[in-house]
């Protein structure tokens, strides 16, 4: 039952509907039993003075000359009689049922009492009208020894009980209506002064600016609403850490970007000198190309990495096979690496066996292997003498519901105190000379982190110099039917 439709679900609102329903669903049952009760208190009087007089006409009777007799004194009859509100009716009969005295068409009683001179109390009917009837008996001895036995009943209309029933219900309700409404002003009031810290709180919310993400104060609140601030505490916290992350990476982006595009600047004057020669010119624009390329390459990495730490939230994953999407990235790669004069393949489960399909974002997926390939080809030197070795692999295991990828390479490796590192936005490992922006392994592993997966690296030829480097990306395959 709710006592206050509303569009929006409101916890005021809440609280007052759950704590005056019971209240006003009680009210009718509060009538009910005071009902009951004010009929109990009101027979109770009445009842007493029917059984004392029952037994007084039970002590009118007398046995004579082994006759029984009933004798009505005037007194006792106007006393009966008396009273102008209701009717006395009375009946008194001997052991065989011949009427003594009284109103013959006074209902017999269903039971009788055990014991003589006990009195039974009972509602019934006389002429229409609702009774109250005394019942008793008892017996009587002559001189012979011989036992008489008389039955004597006393009915009186019901119309003072009711009245006193009223009287009563009226002094018990009439006080409880007038504090109800009471009731209900103080529980508002209550709910008013219960819910100020939340308005408080609101306050201060609202108040702050929005550059202070510092956590709320959780001591002034009451203690079912601690846990709530808790959480806005920690959503804040990791607020504050995303806009410092996102503050930090374009201050690197800014820097890396205005390497290269500083260089296009340079080579362009130099190209516009009036002085310069063909071979200038040509060298120049040389070096505008390969700065154009740096820059776009930075530009689609740091693209990649929005798209992977973003973009894929409202898309829905679909199924992968892996092993096909990685097969696609190292023959898109092929050129690449015979350019290099490196030896590429790929080592692993083909396109459609058990255990190589996943649930996941077929585009991100190919980005990670892509990234984690151009890695391998960036930094892996390769010669006549030491021929450069990159090799793809896909391991599905469909009974461990694991998905392995696995990237590795001969070439000089990561040394244990940079393998944390390399993962940082534009952490590059010192002592090479390969063109890279320090973006491609943070974009795996923000891809991998949006699959649920796990990115570690090691040596992939312990003990051999040089150790070269294993990517390992590994993928918790969900139950079937799940």
């Amino acid at each position: 039952m709710r006592l206050f439709q509303r569009g929006q679900s409101s916890l005021f609102g809440e609280i007052l509907d759950w704590m005056l329903t019971p209240l006003l669903l009680l009210v009718p049952v509060s009538i009910g039993v005071t009902w009951l009760v004010a009929q109990g208190i009101a027979n109770r009087p009445f009842d007493r003075t029917l059984e004392f007089n029952a037994q007084t006409l039970a002590r009118m009777v007398t046995l004579q000359d082994g006759a029984l007799h009933f004798q009505l004194p005037q007194s006792a009859g106007e006393l009966l009689r008396a009273d102008d509100t209701d009717h006395v009716y009375y009946q008194v009969l001997d052991g065989d049922g011949r009427l003594l005295g009284g109103d013959s068409d006074l209902p017999a009683p269903l039971d009788e009492a055990d014991e003589p001179g006990e009195v039974l109390i009972r509602d019934d009917t006389m002429r229409g009208q609702e009774v109250r009837v005394a019942a008793t008996w008892l017996q009587l001895r002559g001189p012979d020894g011989a036992a008489r036995r008389v039955k004597v009943q006393l009915a009186e209309t019901r119309e003072k009980q009711r009245v006193l029933a009223a009287e009563i219900i009226k002094g018990v309700l009439l006080p409880q209506f007038a504090i109800l409404p009471l009731a209900i002003l103080l529980i508002w009031l209550a709910l008013v002064r219960g819910i100020k810290p939340l308005s408080a709180l609101e306050d201060r919310i609202r108040e702050r600016r929005p550059d202070d993400l510092s956590p709320l104060d959780d001591s002034q609140v009451p203690v079912e609403v601690a846990p709530l601030v808790m959480s806005v505490n920690g959503l804040l916290k990791k607020l504050k850490e995303t806009l410092a992350t996102q503050k930090r990476f374009l201050a690197d982006a800014a820097h890396q970007l205005k390497t290269p595009l500083a260089g296009l600047r340079m080579q362009a004057d130099l190209a516009l000198r009036e002085s310069a020669n063909a071979d200038e010119l040509k060298q120049s624009l040389k070096h505008i190309g390969r700065s154009s390329i740096r820059a776009t390459h930075t530009v689609n990495q740091l693209l990649s990495l929005a798209r992977a730490e973003g973009g894929i939230g409202s898309l829905a994953p679909q199924p992968c096979d892996l092993a096909r999407l990685a097969i696609e990235v190292v023959r898109e790669a092929v050129p690449r690496a015979l350019d290099k004069r490196i030896d590429l393949g790929y080592d692993g489960h083909q396109p459609g066996a058990p255990g190589v399909q996943l649930l996941g974002h077929p585009t991100l997926l190919k980005e990670l292997v892509r990234n984690l390939l151009d890695n391998a080809i960036a930094y892996t030197p390769s010669s006549a003498q030491q021929p450069g070795v990159i090799t793809v692999r896909v391991l599905g295991d469909p009974f461990g519901k694991v998905l392995l990828l696995q990237v590795e390479d001969n070439g000089p490796g990561i040394a244990p105190a940079e393998r944390e590192l390399v993962f940082e936005p534009f952490y590059r490992v010192l002592g090479n000379d390969a063109d890279g922006s320090g973006l491609g392994l943070p974009i795996v592993r923000e891809i991998a982190d949006r699959h649920d997966a796990d990115v570690t690296l090691e040596d992939a030829h312990p003990g051999r110099q040089p150790p070269g480097v294993r990517f390992t990306v590994r993928f918790e395959l969900a139950a079937p039917g799940r």
